[in-house]
C-alpha cells in the first residue's frame, strides 16, 4: 500500500479525448516528492523540441505534493507547471485552497493535460469517473459566473474548481488559473497555456480518503500546532493581518516598491495596510485546508461607484503593492476592486500592476503619448485609469492589448532606453520586494528558473538576527546572522541553503508560511509530519538534497531552450539609487553582485556559466 499518495497520475489528451493514467513508483515519489519535482521531471521528459508555449504539443501539469492533503497546517498546495509563454522555458506556479486535497481524495496525485480540444471543454473528475465535457456555453464568461454555473450544472455546491477567465481565453501573457475564486496560480502565464488548449476548467470531487502510515501522530502534531501558532509573531501576524500586515514595515524599511521602483517608501502606506484593511473593509478571515492560521482576507465594499464581492476574498501583500504603491494608489477600497477584477478575469495582479506602472513612467517621460494609449492620460495615482486598464488587459483591447504582452515586450516596442526601468527578469515582472534592501532576493530574482520570483527562498531579513528562525536554520548549516544588504560569499551560500529548503517545500506541496524560516513550525516537526504520513525517514539533509534536485532539473530545462545565465541580468534600475525612504541612495553594485553570483554557482556545484554538471 502507498501511504500519503496514490501512485497514479491522470493523463488527458484533449486532441484525441483519450483518458489514461501513469504510475508513479514509491522510489520516484521519494526522489521528487510530487509538485515542482514531478513537473520538472516530466517537462524534461516530455518537451522534446523547441515548441511554442501555445502549441498543442506543450503540456500542462496539475500536481499535488507528497504532503498535500495531510490534515495539518500548510499542506494544501496545488502546483501547476508548463513551458511558460512568459519565460520561454520552465514555468511553475502554486496556490493553496482545497483542490489539491480533493484531487488526492479522488485517487489522483496529479493531472497531465496534452493536446488541444477542438472547442471549449472542461474536465470533470469524480473519483475514477473522468469526463471531458462541453464548455462552449462558459467560454467568454468571467470566473465568478462560471463558478456558479458549474456548481449548478454538476448539482454540487462543494465541487472544487480550477479555471481560467477571459484573460486566459484571450491568452494574456500573464493569465493565471484561479482555484475556487480566491486562490491563484498566478505566475508564468499558466492560465494562458490552459486557454490555448481550450480548457476552461477542471472540476474535482473526491469521496475517498488518503492513506497515512501514522494518522494518530499527524493528529497530535496538528492539534499541538493549532494551540501554539499564535504564540509566534510570524504566524500570529498572518492571522491578524494576512500577508498585507507587511505593508507599513516594508515601507518604513524603504523597500516597498513605489512608483515603478523609483521609490522605496509610500506616503500612503498606512492607508493601504493590512491593519487599515482590518479596521475598515475586512469582514472575516478564511484559510486553506486544515490550516488554523487563516491568513486569507475576505473584504466587502459597497459604495456608489463600485462594489466588491466578498466571494473573491481580498487583496494580499503582492496585490496591495502592485495595484497600490507601485501605481501610486492610496485607497484600499480601489485596490480591493482591482483584486476582484483580476480574480474575475484571471490575470496575475503582480504582472498587471508592473505593466501599468511601467506604462505610466513611459508616459511621464514622453516615451509614449496619447496616440499610443488611445487618448488615456497616464499618471501615478489615477484610480479610474487603473481599473479601466485591467479590463482592457483582460479583453486585449486598445492599449490593453499592448499591456497584456508584459513589460519586456512593451519596452522592446517603446524603445528609447525604456528597458532600463522595465522591471523584469526572463520576461517575468518583479514582485513587490525591492532587492536593493535584500540582496538575497536580488539573487533570487536573477537565478530563479521562473524569472523574477520572490518565492524561491526565505528573505534576508529572516536570518538577520538571533532567535527562533536562525536556530531552526542551523539544521541546514546556517550558523550566523547576515545583514540584509550584504553582498558576499556568505550571502550566496545563505541564499543557496534557503533555496534548497524552499524548493523541497514546493516539491512536497507545503505552504511557505507554516514551517521555519517564514513560519513557526519547527523544521523537524514538519519532517515528522511527512514521515508520519508516508512511513519514510526523510532527514533535513535528504530534504536539501531533494530540493537541489528540483532546482537542478528546472535549470537544465531552461538551458535546453537557451534561457541561461545571459538572461539573468537584473533591471538596470536596481543598480541605480532609490530616490526616497530609509534606503534613499541605496543601489546594488553590479560587479559585486556578479561576484556573489559566481559564489552561488560554486556553492551549487555548477560551472562558471551557471550550467548544471549533469555528470556529477
Amino acid at each position: 500500500m502507498n501511504y500519503g499518495y496514490s501512485g497514479k497520475i491522470l493523463k488527458i489528451n484533449l486532441s484525441t479525448s483519450e483518458i489514461s493514467q501513469e504510475i508513479v513508483t514509491e522510489k520516484m515519489m521519494r526522489k521528487y516528492m510530487g509538485g515542482k519535482g514531478l513537473i520538472s521531471y516530466y517537462l524534461k521528459r516530455d518537451i522534446k523540441g523547441d515548441i511554442d508555449a501555445f502549441s498543442k504539443d506543450n503540456k500542462l501539469y496539475f500536481m499535488t505534493g507528497i504532503m498535500s492533503g495531510i490534515p495539518a497546517a500548510g499542506t494544501s498546495r496545488m502546483i501547476m507547471g508548463t513551458k511558460s509563454p512568459v519565460t520561454g522555458a520552465f514555468g511553475m506556479s502554486e496556490s493553496g485552497g482545497y483542490i489539491a486535497t480533493e484531487l488526492k481524495k479522488a485517487g489522483w496525485d496529479g493531472i497531465i493535460v496534452e493536446g488541444k480540444a477542438k472547442g471549449p471543454v472542461y474536465l470533470n473528475i469524480e473519483d475514477n469517473k473522468v469526463e471531458i465535457k462541453d464548455a462552449d456555453h462558459l467560454w467568454g464568461k468571467n470566473i465568478g459566473y462560471t463558478n456558479e454555473m458549474l456548481k449548478e450544472e454538476l448539482n454540487d455546491k462543494r465541487v472544487k474548481i480550477a479555471q481560467i477567465g477571459i484573460g486566459g481565453e484571450n491568452q494574456v501573457l500573464y493569465a493565471c488559473v484561479i482555484n475556487d475564486l480566491k486562490h491563484a496560480c498566478g505566475r508564468c502565464g499558466i492560465g494562458a497555456v490552459m486557454g490555448s488548449k481550450n480548457l476552461k476548467a477542471v472540476t474535482v470531487k473526491g469521496t475517498g480518503k488518503i492513506n497515512f502510515k501514522n494518522p494518530e501522530g499527524i493528529k497530535e502534531i496538528s492539534k499541538w500546532y493549532a494551540s501554539v501558532f499564535k504564540d509566534n509573531p510570524l504566524s500570529n501576524g498572518l492571522y491578524l493581518y494576512g500577508t498585507s500586515g507587511g505593508v507599513v514595515p516594508t515601507s518604513y524599511s524603504g523597500i516597498l516598491p513605489t512608483r515603478n521602483f523609483r521609490d522605496g517608501s509610500f506616503e500612503k502606506a498606512s492607508e493601504i495596510s493590512g491593519q487599515h484593511m482590518a479596521e475598515t473593509i475586512l469582514i472575516k478571515r478564511e484559510g486553506c485546508f486544515a490550516c488554523p492560521v487563516r491568513c486569507k482576507r475576505v473584504v466587502k465594499v459597497d459604495r456608489k461607484d463600485f462594489k466588491v464581492d466578498p466571494k473573491f476574498g481580498g487583496p494580499e501583500y503582492e496585490t496591495i503593492g502592485s495595484m497600490g504603491s507601485l501605481c501610486g494608489i492610496g485607497d484600499i477600497e480601489v485596490i480591493a476592486k482591482a483584486h476582484e477584477l483580476c480574480n474575475d478575469y484571471g490575470i496575475d495582479t503582480i504582472s498587471a500592476g508592473v505593466c501599468i506602472a511601467f506604462a505610466i513612467e513611459c508616459f511621464e517621460k514622453n516615451i509614449i503619448d496619447e496616440k499610443i494609449t488611445g487618448g488615456i492620460k497616464l499618471e501615478f495615482g489615477n484610480e479610474k485609469v487603473l481599473l479601466q486598464l485591467l479590463e482592457d488587459i483582460a479583453y486585449r483591447r486598445d492599449f490593453g492589448k499592448i499591456l497584456s504582452n508584459g513589460v519586456k515586450h512593451m519596452s522592446e516596442l517603446f524603445g528609447k532606453d525604456s528597458s532600463e526601468f522595465a522591471m523584469q527578469v526572463k520576461g517575468q515582472e518583479l514582485p513587490m520586494h525591492d532587492p536593493r534592501g535584500k540582496t538575497g532576493v536580488a539573487l533570487g530574482y536573477s537565478v530563479s528558473p521562473t524569472g523574477a520570483d520572490h518565492m524561491q527562498a526565505g528573505h534576508d531579513v529572516l536570518v538577520a538576527k538571533e532567535g527562533f528562525v536562525l536556530d531552526e536554520m542551523k539544521h541546514f548549516g546556517l550558523s550566523h546572522t547576515i545583514e540584509p544588504k550584504e553582498i558576499s560569499k556568505d550571502k550566496a551560500e545563505m541564499y543557496g541553503i534557503l533555496e534548497k529548503w524552499w524548493s523541497f517545500l514546493n516539491m512536497a506541496g507545503v505552504c511557505f508560511f507554516i514551517p521555519a524560516p517564514r513560519g513557526s513550525m519547527p523544521v523537524l516537526t514538519l519532517l515528522k509530519l511527512l514521515n508520519f504520513a508516508t512511513g519514510w525517514d526523510v532527514t533535513s539533509e535528504e530534504a536539501l538534497e531533494i530540493g537541489k534536485r528540483g532546482i537542478d532539473d528546472a535549470r537544465i530545462f531552461n538551458y535546453k531552450f537557451g534561457v541561461d545565465e545571459k538572461e539573468e541580468n537584473l533591471p538596470e534600475r536596481l543598480h541605480q539609487p532609490l530616490e526616497n525612504g530609509a534606503l534613499k541612495g541605496q543601489c546594488i553594485d553590479k560587479e559585486a553582485f556578479l561576484d556573489m553570483k559566481q559564489e552561488y554557482f560554486k556553492y551549487m556545484d555548477w560551472d562558471e556559466n551557471g550550467k548544471v554538471q549533469e555528470n556529477l
